[in-house]
């Protein structure tokens, strides 16, 4: 038996003790997971330097350095997160729908625990504690394999978590870190049907991409963020500038920020330049199409070229174009888009009611930060990630999309 194939048969066993177990319980374990993270700080802190300094030693981009670092304060908000999962509603247990049937019997469809779930993530090390308090509050086992940019800070928080689940008297293994970060052993993490559940990968779109064409266990695709800003024709002036520099500046390395400008070719010669000003205020690259670099003579641009428009840069980076009408607009972003965030800038109801029915995405804005696609901030709580698939779940997956369903039949000695 392999190691994995151990380590999944640890986490079966861990599943059907956490099946057996009360809410009440795995919230305690949830409040000693988070105090363990607290006592262990120092600690925490230690492992996490020691990852950043290979990765500024390799010459990681200093945004994505930015997603792998800790402090204090970064480790006080892992902690108060899982304290905030501990609060959530429990979703174990919930009858979904009931119904009679005329020989009376008495169906219930009710929301179980899905069992074992598999999270493959990179450089994010407070995914470590986030996956970990949500699939113990749905009742759920995790195995995580992240990135090798994070392998001692995620060992650390790991360790910290299982020293919880121990303190309140449940199996440890409900978290487990794979420590080999191989390429080999993730792809047979992919494979290991007989052991897990469902699989989540949380990352770049090499990533994502990897795991859906490799994995034989079901995978929800979830992160990957090319997400865009449409300006239209009759736009606010200022409400389109401060959109476009929210969503693209305000955390550039995450999935929900803005990685392409469409705007309308009427538009722009009124509001590019105001829009370009305050991107270059935030030290943000433009890649710009002629047309776009045209209207922008006394800014800095660079010329995009056709990659620029299907990349998802997690940088302080954004490609510009203008377009020549709303449906160009549309037809760009189902070209190039990944079904994540789109947002149309718009004072026509009309135009907003086309944007909204035509673009194929699992957030729609009109006239709004696409930064807003967030579980907690769409009042869903602690989510997993975004799905950007249609199957099962869609959008932010909190607790909900982290269990399944079984139908509870009740009867009086029916037969058929």
């Amino acid at each position: 038996m392999t190691t994995l194939e151990t380590m999944g048969e640890k986490a079966k066993a861990a599943a059907r003790q956490l099946g057996a177990c009360s809410g009440a319980d795995r919230n305690r374990a949830l409040e000693a997971m988070a105090d363990a993270l607290m006592e262990r700080l120092a600690e925490l802190l230690a492992a996490n330097r020691r990852d950043v300094e290979r990765a500024e030693l390799s010459g990681m981009a200093p945004a994505m350095v930015d997603r792998l670092r800790l402090t204090e304060e970064r480790v006080r908000g892992m902690a108060q997160g899982i304290r905030d999962t501990r609060g959530l509603a429990d979703p174990v247990g919930e009858v979904v729908e009931g119904r009679r049937l005329e020989n009376g019997l008495r169906i219930s469809k009710v929301r179980v625990p899905m069992g074992v779930i598999g999270i493959i993530y990179e450089a994010r090390p407070n995914v470590t504690s986030d996956a970990a308090a949500l699939c113990l509050k749905a009742g759920s086992a995790v195995i995580l394999r992240g990135g090798k940019e994070a392998f001692e800070s995620n060992v650390a928080v790991t360790r910290a978590m299982q020293a919880g689940l121990r303190a309140a008297g449940l199996p440890s293994d409900a978290v487990q870190l794979v420590e080999d970060t191989s390429r080999e052993t993730a792809t047979q993490m992919m494979r290991l049907n007989r052991y897990i559940d469902l699989l989540i990968p949380r990352g770049g779109a090499g990533l994502i991409r990897t795991v859906v064409e490799n994995a034989t266990v079901p995978v929800i695709q979830t992160g990957v963020g090319n997400c865009h800003i449409y300006v239209d024709e009759s736009a606010d002036p200022s409400m389109a500038a401060a959109i476009t520099v929210n969503a693209k500046a305000s955390r550039p390395s995450v999935c929900n920020a803005a990685e392409t400008l469409l705007i309308h070719r009427t538009a722009a010669p009124r509001m590019l330049p105001a829009i370009a000003a305050g991107l270059r205020e935030k030290q943000v690259r433009l890649r710009c199409c002629g047309r776009a670099a045209a209207l922008l003579p006394d800014i800095e641009t660079e010329p995009a070229s056709e990659e620029d428009w299907g990349t998802e840069y997690l940088d302080y980076i954004l490609a510009v174009r203008v377009v020549d009408s709303l449906e160009e607009a549309m037809e760009h972003i189902a070209r190039y888009g990944t079904g994540h965030s789109e947002c149309i800038v718009t004072e026509s109801y009309e135009n907003a009611e086309k944007f909204t029915a035509g673009v194929d995405a699992a957030a729609v804005y009109v006239n709004a930060s696409t930064r807003f696609t967030d579980g907690g901030v769409f009042g869903l709580g602690a989510e997993i990630g975004i799905s950007t698939q249609k199957l099962h779940a869609r959008g932010p997956m909190g607790l909900r999309e982290l269990t399944t369903v079984k139908f509870i039949v009740n009867g009086s000695g029916q037969i058929r």
